[in-house]
């Protein structure tokens, strides 16, 4: 006779480890947090052990919960892959994959007609925000992440590392960012960070000083940016990689001076449960992609 705590409680703190959170935890078992709460609370005192460090935002898991966590994780994708199989055969449902307004517009949408020509069978729904979203849930399968990271409770993959440079509509091939007269064109980013590649920090890596001068063009958003820049309102700091099409069209031009590097993009599905074949065969085919743009930077 095993000598188990209640799965409920094993159910609770499993999803809390791998969220960081009570609150999203209880939003997938559908239940309050205050029941997640109380529910890892019996289980702790069930262990004699504190399985997480309680902090103002967020849960970590201590050494004892680090160690519980992967077991029951394990075990629950272990469950689920088995009844999953022995289920009868369902319809195979869309794959949902989330991005940035940019991202998608740029790089993700004009690749997949060629994951349509490998994977005909599965359908496929693109989700555009600059927001974060759910993964595992009715949200998002997989999502590409900008940024740094770290991932808790995340199965992450870098695709690729990202680089700005001045770009520029044909127009204005013969414009320097550095001269007074060239309007510059800016976009405020969702999140600060000291490493984000800005104007500033672009003008710092090519040896000159930074000119607060009047006339620019500052954005909300990025993808507004881009159609300045393309419209020939100004030159902008962009993405390499995300614009690599509109330059190699020669829509837009690369101007003189040094790329700066920004951050990577990762593609994130949760670490929850095995992923269903349309998934995987979406996750694989991004890390394809991802991988041919690493080579093309090389």
């Amino acid at each position: 006779m095993r000598r188990l705590p209640p799965l409920s409680s094993l159910r609770a703190f499993e999803a809390a480890a791998r969220h960081g959170s009570f609150k999203q935890a209880a939003a997938e078992l559908a239940v309050t947090p205050t029941a997640v709460s109380h529910q890892i609370r019996f289980l702790e005192e069930y262990t004699g052990l504190v399985l997480f460090d309680r902090q103002v935002r967020r849960v970590v898991l201590t050494e004892a919960g680090a160690a519980l966590y992967p077991v029951l994780r394990d075990g629950f994708n272990a469950f689920e892959t088995v009844l999953r199989r022995l289920g009868a055969p369902q319809a195979s449902r869309p794959v949902t994959i989330s991005a940035t307004n940019a991202f998608m517009a740029h790089w993700l949408a004009p690749r997949i007609a060629d994951f349509r020509r490998q994977h005909p069978d599965i359908d496929l729904e693109l989700h555009a925000s600059d927001q974060l979203v759910e993964l595992g849930g009715e949200q998002a399968d997989l999502a590409i992440r900008y940024g740094r990271g770290p991932y808790p409770g995340m199965v992450a993959q870098p695709l690729f590392a990202d680089r700005f440079a001045p770009l520029a509509s044909p127009a204005l091939r013969d414009a320097d960012p550095a001269d007074a007269g060239t309007p510059l064109i800016a976009f405020q980013w969702t999140r600060e960070h000291p490493l984000n590649p800005t104007w500033p920090a672009w003008f710092a890596a090519a040896g000159l000083p930074w000119p607060a001068r009047p006339g620019q063009l500052r954005f909300s958003d990025e993808g507004h940016a881009i159609q300045a820049a393309l419209a020939g309102q100004g030159v902008a700091l962009l993405s390499l990689e995300l614009l690599a099409g509109e330059l190699a069209a020669g829509r837009l031009v690369r101007l003189p001076g040094p790329a700066i590097p920004g951050h990577t993009y990762t593609l994130v599905s949760s670490a929850g449960h095995a992923p269903e074949p349309q998934v995987a065969a979406a996750q694989a085919w991004l890390r394809v992609q991802g991988a041919e743009m690493g080579r093309g930077q090389a």
